[in-house]
Parts: structure tokens; sequence; C-alpha cells
């Protein structure tokens, strides 16, 4: 949980990470580009809360439904192709060659996220264990020179908490598919999603606790509380139990409803002015 840009290209964790240093800058670049089309364009740990929740959702969304509810209007693309490259989304994308990287680059994430809360792990120390995109805002600006933290202050502006910002990624795609995200007959696995989505809940909420560790630099000023890193610690693992639990139930059936068919006395509905049985239901 700690900045991917703290971490040196040569280490384990660089090698091991889905998505390199460069991958992320680049990820930002594309990020700043698309917000001066839309000045509401998240930031990249929104994204990657999103990109979480899509993997624990409990039926496999298409890019054509997540890409418009993410980045555009939230309106389906309804000609994308079921195979071959979406479409030129250009109120979102400056060309063809940008959207591809920037769905390219998700998917790896995608696939990342999936492989590793698939994975058993006992502590979220291993390396194989679900690590989010959370940057610890207010610890990067605490270790600021304070003019550098002065120039950044903006009037009326809180800084995000640790995972804050990544959190509210995760609830924006609960609450935009709630029909995927409703409660299952079983009342156990019911109470189990829920509790597992108040865990992730819990850190939309601002950090009002005292200030104990820098996520960001660990020889920084002190900036996120222990209670706010035990909290993200709880949301990694309600992201496992909502990924298991949604798996074993499925995609959501849909129920086929017969239409109504006339009594073999009835007239028919053809407007024909003969008994069902004597027309179309003979």
């Amino acid at each position: 949980m700690s900045d991917p840009s703290n971490v040196p290209p040569e280490s384990p964790d660089a090698f091991d990470q889905a998505l390199s240093n460069d991958a992320l800058d680049e990820l930002d670049v594309i990020l700043d580009d698309v917000r001066s089309r839309n000045e509401e364009t998240p930031q990249w740990e929104f994204c990657d809360g999103f990109l979480t929740a899509l993997v624990c959702t409990r039926r496999p969304l298409p890019v054509a439904e997540w890409l418009p509810m993410l980045l555009g209007d939230g309106q389906i693309i309804e000609d994308a192709p079921e195979d071959g490259p979406l479409p030129l989304q250009g109120d979102i994308f400056k060309d063809d060659a940008q959207q591809a990287r920037f769905l390219e680059l998700c998917q790896m994430r995608l696939d990342e996220i999936a492989g590793q809360l698939d994975t058993e792990v006992d502590s979220l120390d291993e390396d194989d264990a679900f690590q989010p995109e959370c940057l610890d805002m207010r610890g990067a600006i605490a270790g600021l020179p304070e003019k550098e933290r002065a120039e950044m202050q903006v009037e009326g502006e809180d800084v995000p908490s640790f995972a804050q910002v990544w959190a509210l990624g995760f609830m924006f795609a609960v609450e935009n598919w709630p029909e995927e995200w409703a409660a299952p007959r079983d009342k156990e696995a019911a109470r189990w999603i829920d509790d597992s989505l108040e865990r992730i809940v819990a850190i939309t909420e601002d950090d009002t606790g005292k200030p104990a560790v820098n996520l960001y630099d660990e020889n920084g000023p002190a900036s996120t509380s222990q209670e706010r890193v035990e909290q993200v610690g709880e949301a990694i693992w309600a992201c496992y139990d909502l990924r298991q639990i949604w798996k074993s139930f499925g995609p959501r059936v849909e129920t086929i409803r017969k239409p109504h068919e006339p009594g073999r006395n009835d007239p028919c509905p053809c407007g024909s002015g003969k008994k069902y049985k004597k027309c179309h239901g003979a």
C-alpha cells in the first residue's frame, strides 16, 4: 500500500507488479489529458478502487458498460462489438491509440487484482496478497518544505485521507450496478456481503484519529492513524470475501416468464373471431 513511485526499478515489488512505475506514470498522463475534456475525470487511485469493485461484482461487466460509467456519461456503448476493438469514444480519448492503451493497462490491472484475490494468503504481507493502489496524500504533502506545502493548500478543499479516494471509487461501482450487488436469499451470505461492504464504506470517511505513521515516506511526519491502517487491512480482506462469495453464486439468472396463453375456448388474440382452439391454438 506504499506509493508505487517510491519503489526503485530494481526492487522485487517493482518486478512483480503488473503495472510498472512507467506504466502508472503513463496512466496519469492519459487521465490528465482526458481531464482536459472532462474536468470530472478521476485520479488513478479512484479508478483502481473502481476496477477492484468490478473484479468483486457478481456479473463480469464488459468494457462497454464500465468505461462510460468511469470516464464518460454513464450510457452503455450500444455499438460495441463482442470481439474486436471498441469504437473510439471521442468525447473521452483523443485517438484510438490512447483509448487502446488505457484499456490495455486497465485490463492488466483487472487481471492482476483477480489473480491476487483468487490466491489464498494468510497475511497481507505476503508477496501474492492484494495491494490496492492507495496514496497517503497527507503524508506526501507533510514531507514537503513549508513553502511548497503552503503553495499546495487549496482553500475549502480538504486533503483526502489514506485510501479514502480508493474506497470512494469502489463504492461508486457498487452504487451504479445495484442489481449486481442485491443481497442474495441466503441470509448468511447476505450478512457477509453487507459486513464486507461496511468495512469498505468505513474508509470512505475522513481519518480523524491521531497520526501515527507516514505511508508515503516511513521517515516523514506522521500523517495516518493506526486505526486507519487497520481499517484498510479489513477492507482488503473484505475484497477477498466479496470476490469468493459472488464467484460461488455465479451470474444472476434471469427468470424467463412464459407469455399468457389464452384458454382453448377463448377468442383467438389474432382477431379472426374464431375460438383459439380452432385458430392459432389448433
